[in-house]
């Protein structure tokens, strides 16, 4: 199983809107190197649920449902790609984007590096440590 960080601005898809729909289609992703993320996921893999923006936080874990697929918000629906996401819990106590900057043990992750990529990945040690930071067991 691999690890990612999926990034929402929480006024256009947040993590209650993925609960009350139960599963959802991860698209709009227009950016080479996040596409490359998405299709490389598998399913079964999960990923952090960041709310980017507004609040700059990871709230919650998903799996991934459904592999790679055309983008269907894109019009020749060749170029980009989706997958599907089902919510798998919230976490106990949110982890900041200051949080993850200011602990040194993460300074190597993506995210922190690449902070405009909306999917990145997650090594299984930094999965860890946030699932630690955010007092939410595996």
């Amino acid at each position: 199983m691999a690890y990612w960080l999926m990034k929402s601005e929480p006024d256009a898809y947040s993590w209650d809107d993925l609960v009350q729909e139960g599963e959802g289609t991860w698209d709009g992703v227009r950016n080479h190197a996040a596409a490359i993320h998405l299709k490389t996921m598998q399913v079964g893999d999960q990923a952090f649920f960041y709310h980017s923006n507004i609040g700059k936080e990871i709230v919650g874990i998903v799996t991934i449902s459904a592999p790679a697929h055309p983008d269907p918000t894109e019009p020749e629906g060749t170029r980009w790609v989706a997958v599907k996401v089902k919510p798998l819990r919230r976490v106990e106590r949110p982890v900041s984007l200051a949080q993850i900057k200011g602990d040194d043990r993460l300074v190597e992750m993506a995210m922190r590096r690449q902070s405009r990529l909306s999917v990145s990945p997650v090594t299984a040690g930094e999965w860890a440590i946030i699932m630690e930071m955010a007092q939410t067991t595996p």
